[in-house]
Parts: C-alpha cells; sequence; structure tokens
C-alpha cells in the first residue's frame, strides 16, 4: 500500500466518504458480513475514493453490562453473563470478535490503497445514541465511569492497530458534543483525555477533532479554541438544514456552496488549525436531484481545495433506505444519502469525486500555495458570530477579496482592510484589541464598521459623525447611494447623525447620515448606521444573478485593498477568484463560478501581468475569448465549475 507523504498536506485535496456497510448501516458489525464489505471497500476503490472515516460503533466493541446487587450497588463488569476475559482486551472490556472484524475490514482497505480515518468513540450516529447496556442513562462526558471506560477502549484500539498501514488518522469519534451535557472545561477535559491517551501510544499520526456545530466563543461548552488546542485537525459538518441560516436557497447556489468553504475558514481562523470538510452532502432527493447534487459536489470540491480545506468527505458511502433499525426507521434524512445506492450503483457525485481526483493529480505545478488574503473579519462578543461572519464571507467573496477571522479577543494580524460587521450590545471588543486596529488605520488601514445595536465609544473621533440621539426604530430600511443598489439594513435603532468631518455617502429621505467616510490618520474608516449582513441571513435569493448586487458595498470599502490584486473579475459577480502567489513573478488564480449557469467572464489583469496558461478539469481547451492589450481576459466558466489560471509578471514591469 502506498504511504502518504503528508497527513491532508496543505495545497491538496482528500477525496473519500463516511463508510456504513451497504447491507447494514450501522449495524454492521453485529450483523457482520465480511463479503459484503470486501465487495463495498473494492467498490469504492474503484471510484477513485481515497479515503474512508470508518466507526467501531462503541457498544458493539465495548458490549459491557453492569451487575448489581442490593439498592443497586456495583458488583461486577460483564460481557452479558459472561465474566470478562483475563488479558488485556478483557481487562479493558474490549470485544475480541469486534476486534478482528476489524482487522478484516482495515487488512481490506490496505489492499484497495483506501486511507481511513477512525471514529474513536461512536456513541453517537445519526440522531441516535449508542452506549453499552453498562452506561445507560450516564453522560458519556462527564461521567468518570463511563471515562474511564473509554480511555481503556480508546487504550487497546489505537495500541492494536497502531501499524496498520491502511490508518490515517484517529477521530476522536463522531459528533461527540451531541453526546452529552457539559461545560467548556468539562468538555476540555474529556477531549484532553482521549487526546492524550492516543498520543501515548502512538504519537505519529494527527488526532482529529470529529466535531460539529463548534462555536467561537471561548466560553462555549464546545468552543473552537479548545479544540484547536487539543487537536491536529478541526472538522466541519455543513448540512444546510442542521445548520442556522443555511437552508435559505439551492443548495448549487453561491450561498448554499459557500456555507462549507466559509464554515470551515472560520473553524481554521479562530482555531489555529487546518480544517477538513469532513462530513457534506445535500441531504437526499428532498433537498436535489441526482445531477444537482453533482454540481453542488463539483463547486464544493473546487472550493474546499482553493481555500485548503485538505479534505472532502461526502455522508455517506451507501444509500440505507432498506434498514428498519433505528435510526433509519426514524428518520428519513437519514436513508438516501449515498454516492452509490445499496446495491453499489453509483451516482452522479461520485464521478465528480473521481474526476477531480484525476484532474489535480495530473496537475503538473505542485501543491496550491496558500490563497492572499486582504482583509481582516473582526467577530465581536453578544452577537450571532456564525450568521455574522457567513454573510460577511460571501458578500467578500462576491465583492473579489479574501478575509482572516478572529474573535474579538485574539489579536488582528496586519490588513490592508479591516471588517467591523453587525456590532451588537455594549461590550463588543475588548479596548486593547480595537485600540491596535486603529492604530493600523492611522498607519494606512482602513476601517469599515456596521451596526446592528452596538454601542461604540469615542464615535466622533473614530468616524466623524457625533450622535444626536437614539431612538427605536419602525419598518424596514434600505442603504441606497451613488454606485450602490437598494441594501437592506437590520437595526431595531434610529441614530439621528450629526456628521461632523465625515462624508456623508448615503443617507435616508430625510438627509439623516447612514453611510460615512472619513479620514484617521492616513487611513480610512467607513461607518455604516445599520447592518446589511443581519439583513441578509434569511433573505432568499439576495445572492442570485439576477438581485441587485449588494456587494458593491463591500467592493466600495475595499478599494484600496483592491489594488494589490493582481487578477479582478469586472463581471459575473457569483464567479470568486483567489490568489495564490508562487513568488514575486507567478501567481495561480483559481476562478470558480458559484451558480449553476455557465457564464462569460471578464477579468482585468494588473499592468505588467499575463495569462501564461488556462487548465480546465472537463477535458479539452477552455473557450478563451480574447485577451487584449489592456490586459483584459474575457472567457467563460462552465456552471458549478473552475478554471486554473497561471499568471506571470512580464520582467520589465
Amino acid at each position: 500500500m502506498k504511504k502518504t507523504a503528508s497527513v491532508f498536506a496543505s495545497g491538496q485535496l482528500s477525496v473519500g466518504c463516511n463508510y456504513w456497510a451497504s447491507h447494514a448501516g450501522t449495524a454492521m458489525w453485529s450483523d457482520w458480513q465480511p463479503r459484503e464489505v470486501q465487495k463495498d471497500l473494492a467498490s469504492l476503490a474503484r471510484q477513485g475514493l481515497q479515503v474512508l472515516r470508518v466507526f467501531p460503533m462503541w457498544p458493539d466493541f465495548q458490549p459491557l453490562t453492569l451487575l448489581r446487587t442490593a439498592r443497586a450497588t456495583p458488583v461486577e463488569f460483564r460481557f452479558g453473563e459472561e465474566p470478562l476475559p483475563d488479558d488485556e482486551w478483557g481487562r479493558a472490556g474490549v470485544s475480541r470478535s469486534a476486534m478482528e472484524h476489524f482487522r478484516f475490514l482495515a487488512d481490506c482497505a490496505a489492499e484497495q490503497d483506501l486511507h481511513l480515518v477512525i471514529g474513536l468513540i461512536t456513541g453517537w450516529m445519526s440522531g441516535r445514541l449508542f452506549v453499552p447496556p453498562a452506561f445507560d442513562g450516564l453522560d458519556p462526558i462527564t461521567n468518570p465511569m463511563v471515562v474511564q471506560w473509554q480511555l481503556r477502549f480508546v487504550r487497546e484500539f489505537v495500541k492494536e492497530f497502531k501499524d496498520h498501514p491502511a490508518i490515517l488518522a484517529w477521530d476522536l469519534g463522531n459528533e461527540c458534543n451531541c453526546m452529552g451535557h457539559a461545560t467548556a472545561e468539562q468538555s476540555w477535559v474529556w477531549t484532553a483525555g482521549v487526546v492524550s491517551t492516543i498520543r501515548s501510544i502512538d504519537p505519529t499520526r494527527p488526532v482529529i477533532s470529529g466535531m460539529h456545530s463548534l462555536s467561537a466563543d471561548p466560553w462555549a461548552a464546545w468552543n473552537l479554541e479548545d479544540q484547536g488546542e487539543l487537536t491536529d485537525f478541526l472538522t466541519t459538518h455543513p448540512y444546510p438544514p442542521f445548520t442556522p441560516h443555511c437552508d435559505v436557497d439551492p443548495v448549487n447556489t453561491v450561498r448554499s456552496i459557500l456555507h462549507a468553504t466559509a464554515e470551515s475558514t472560520l473553524y481554521s481562523d479562530i482555531g489555529g488549525k487546518p480544517c477538513l470538510v469532513e462530513e457534506v452532502g445535500t441531504l437526499g432527493p428532498m433537498f436535489a436531484d441526482r445531477q444537482v447534487a453533482a454540481s453542488f459536489s463539483r463547486s464544493g470540491l473546487w472550493s474546499a481545495w482553493a481555500h485548503d480545506h485538505r479534505a472532502f468527505i461526502w455522508w455517506c458511502a451507501y444509500d440505507q433506505s432498506h434498514l428498519d433499525a433505528a435510526p433509519y426507521d426514524w428518520f428519513t434524512v437519514e436513508r438516501e444519502l449515498g454516492l452509490c445506492t445499496a446495491r453499489r450503483e453509483p451516482k452522479p457525485v461520485i464521478h465528480e469525486f473521481q474526476s477531480f481526483r484525476r484532474f489535480l493529480e495530473k496537475l503538473s505545478m505542485g501543491p496550491l500555495p496558500p490563497r492572499r488574503r486582504e482583509a481582516v473579519c473582526v467577530l465581536t462578543r453578544d452577537q450571532d458570530q456564525w450568521g455574522t461572519a457567513y454573510m460577511t464571507f460571501v458578500l467578500a467573496k462576491l465583492a473579489g477579496f479574501e478575509l482572516t477571522f478572529v474573535a474579538p479577543h485574539q489579536p488582528a494580524p496586519d490588513a490592508e482592510l479591516y471588517l467591523v460587521p453587525s456590532l451588537r450590545g455594549h461590550r463588543p471588543i475588548p479596548r486593547r484589541r480595537f485600540q491596535a486596529i486603529l492604530d493600523r488605520v492611522r498607519a494606512g488601514a482602513t476601517l469599515y464598521l456596521s451596526l446592528d445595536d452596538g454601542l461604540p465609544d469615542g464615535l466622533e473621533a473614530l468616524a466623524g459623525v457625533e450622535v444626536i440621539h437614539r431612538s427605536r426604530r419602525e419598518g424596514a430600511l434600505n442603504l441606497t447611494g451613488e454606485d450602490l443598489p437598494e441594501i437592506p439594513l437590520s437595526t431595531p435603532f434610529r441614530l439621528t447623525l450629526r456628521a461632523t468631518r465625515a462624508e456623508v455617502l448615503a443617507a435616508e429621505s430625510d438627509g439623516n447620515p447612514l453611510f460615512t467616510r472619513a479620514a484617521l490618520g492616513r487611513g480610512w474608516v467607513y461607518f455604516l448606521a445599520g447592518s446589511p449582513e443581519k439583513a441578509l441571513l434569511g433573505r432568499p435569493g439576495a445572492f442570485a444573478p439576477e438581485a441587485a448586487p449588494v456587494w458593491n458595498l463591500y467592493r466600495q470599502v475595499a478599494k484600496k485593498a483592491l489594488h494589490g490584486r493582481v487578477i479582478q473579475s469586472r463581471t459575473a459577480a457569483q464567479l470568486g477568484v483567489t490568489e495564490h502567489p508562487v513568488d514575486s513573478r507567478h501567481r495561480i488564480a483559481v476562478a470558480i463560478n458559484y451558480q449553476p449557469d455557465g457564464c462569460d467572464v471578464e477579468l482585468g489583469l494588473a499592468k505588467g501581468w499575463n495569462i501564461r496558461r488556462v487548465i480546465r478539469n472537463r477535458g479539452g481547451k477552455p473557450e478563451i475569448k480574447s485577451v487584449n492589450p489592456a490586459g483584459t481576459w474575457t472567457g467563460h466558466v462552465p456552471g458549478n465549475d473552475g478554471l486554473i489560471l497561471e499568471l506571470t509578471k512580464d520582467r520589465r514591469a
């Protein structure tokens, strides 16, 4: 079996799926049919997958029963009525037959050159809690007895398989943050215990978080910084219905496709570790037919690669509509999620995985360098941090620039543009952090600040406007100004403002300033007395091609920051372009069409830069309509697809 040089390396993208046996789903270990497992893995390997995330179901691998005496006093752990064997596995409560079954699976994977990510504590799966009988009714995260036995299982499992060539990485388990109730401190202790146990046995493989719906709030029970501190890779499971603000538009359009990219970027930036798109899918035919699911995955693969999210792993390998056991008996949404049918018939989506993998393998340019980022988005306390981050990311993408996220208590890195969107409450950001940003603005950076109901201090010194008075607002509010469409704003209050030294870029019908610009040292401060980010959250079609280009607001704010770009889209707002510097005279640009319809595009090149080569993934040469002397490239990008452009700088420039 080939060994990967580096697990989930930067600039590369692994493709795969989450795997349960086609014949049994979550019951694969109790209804063990090795021949079916062997056929499954051979079929998935033929379809071009690289990685399988697999799950040793906790009650199957540690099938403990706790026998009690009078007044429910514990006496002894057994396997049903059988005493635990007098060996290491027995003392850890580990089932020998289950371990043998897993070895068979791992050996089959090795034969097929498939790499395994192991979800060690699999007690939560597809909406059902699975625990050994001994632990019924106990909290799997905070009960010391349960955690004690979990760590024993992890120790023995990792010890048994640490030398197996098929195993790529250890995953804490499947969405273990769904298994119990915990404080931030308790979840940290649980995570640290499992991670330390893994690393004490196998320090060579990375440890993956396996969680979903983590918070940017450091005091949240399961938060990004704690998981980033303790594990090597963070993970997103970006399903639209289960993530706030995401089940709004068709899955193969820009808002929906950028869900995984925005969430994974938020995780890696705040948590400080790379992120994998570890579970992704369209959740079956009620959300999208097979062709739409395929186009969604195609855009998602391009976007994950361009944003360095390391892996794109579908949920799941096979449909489970033929199964009657819970959770399949309970939830219709768990039954038709496969890359293939239960009979191993491939769906169009798996062909996209195969095609994209082969495309990347044929590229001669090596790993994709990290993308250039012009802006920093500073999230603030008391706001809907995910919703704010999501809309800010989409607006920035359509406006033509890339951003980095920071939490309010984190130091902001140097940038040309700082966005502090949808400010809420009276403690939005520590003063020392905000003053550090203002020092950079005084040195020449740009600051954009929009308000929900926030109360920034020193507004006149900051933005050149004064508050005359504040009152509760009734009715909708829209922003309209020169070069700006009608942009919806959300704010519960009207600030009656007086511009002291600010330029008023847009005002209400009575002349009250809404959007202003003022100098601060050598930089600029844009102030908006409302939040377009919050207003757009639940608005269907707000980013459709025919909708008003609300992102022009961000494009106006970012004019100075965009000067450092080599290539910019002048048309087709649903085209996202990332720039990846190779050296001072070479860059790679990745242009992704985030809409289902093909689009004619016009890309402007900075003076002295040229397009050396254009690469696409659909076979044949891309349609290049023209490259004119002024440095404008025009061409066509198919729907939900992308192009790679190799850029070079003239030595005379």
